[in-house]
């Protein structure tokens, strides 16, 4: 078709891609063109600032590594992550809620005994020890793989280090619950940090006047075939970002008790020279059979 304009256009590039054998692939490929195009007219969107926005995508493009995802960065910040995971895992009251992936979690995390591990040898911080349990129901879920991961106590992330590999991994873990569907380990307190501001994703921040900053958390992931997968946050409650959180990740359930406890004897039965933190939990998994 010759002469199209700003307003036939739309249905013209629907007609070309008709035939798309994807059902699936046609539903969303022509929804994106037609919210585009109507968000082109809308805004009378200008040839510079289209410009504008092919190479803020392609250098965020350029920024994302095997160890660094600023397009997920970029969603998580957008609210577009959430808004997925929220629709994608509907679950019942009283099990747990899915937040966000974020983009510093690694495939293949060291593993390590399902109890009183020390995640954080060599690493300083508030001791924090964690005894957590993951149920269905009230029946206890054995042998679910758990991966925790979290920040350190200056709010980084191990991979953010340079020239980072395995070998260096810390704060983080792959464990397996026991018969009873419970999993122990020590680390270091959370610690509230801003999101990382050095690349695209911190340019949409300053230029939007919006805090960087996420309240402190632990990421969990805990699968188990037979059940939804579970990718969680636990919350320190009382931090004062859990209402602005850069990503939209908090859930009221998700907030957990970090208690503060005296120097002296631990949950783990070693002995803590300075003031350490505990954190109970339990997780609540949804059975992919359940109606």
């Amino acid at each position: 078709m010759r002469n199209l304009d700003e307003h036939s256009i739309t249905a013209e590039v629907l007609r070309r891609i008709k035939d798309t054998p994807s059902a699936r692939l046609k539903e969303l490929l022509a929804s994106l063109v037609r919210h585009i195009h109507e968000f082109a007219r809308e805004t009378e969107l200008t040839e510079e600032e289209w410009f504008a926005g092919i190479d803020f995508l392609a250098r965020t493009g350029r920024l994302c590594t095997p160890t660094r995802q600023e397009f997920v960065l970029l969603s998580d910040t957008l609210g577009l992550s959430q808004l997925v995971v929220a629709q994608s895992h509907s679950r019942p009251s009283g099990v747990t809620e899915q937040t966000v992936l974020g983009p510093f979690h690694i495939e293949g995390s060291p593993s390590r005994p399902t109890h009183r591990t020390d995640l954080s040898i060599g690493i300083s911080g508030e001791p924090l020890y964690v005894n957590a349990r993951v149920l269905s129901g009230s029946a206890p879920v054995t042998g679910a793989s758990v991966d925790v991961w979290h920040a350190d106590a200056q709010g980084e992330y191990d991979v953010q280090a340079p020239h980072w590999t395995f070998e260096q991994a810390r704060l983080r873990a792959t464990i397996q619950t026991d018969e009873d569907g419970r999993f122990s380990f020590k680390t270091i307190l959370p610690k509230s940090y801003p999101i990382p501001m050095d690349g695209t994703v911190g340019e949409m921040m300053r230029a939007t006047h919006r805090s960087p900053m996420r309240p402190a958390h632990i990421h969990f992931r805990i699968k188990k075939p037979g059940f939804d997968p579970l990718i969680t946050h636990v919350f320190v409650d009382g931090d004062e970002f859990l209402d602005s959180d850069a990503v939209f990740g908090v859930r009221a359930s998700c907030i957990g008790d970090y208690k503060s406890n005296p120097r002296g004897v631990t949950p783990f039965g070693d002995v803590s020279a300075t003031p350490y933190y505990t954190l109970d939990y339990c997780f609540s998994l949804h059975p992919l059979t359940s109606t």
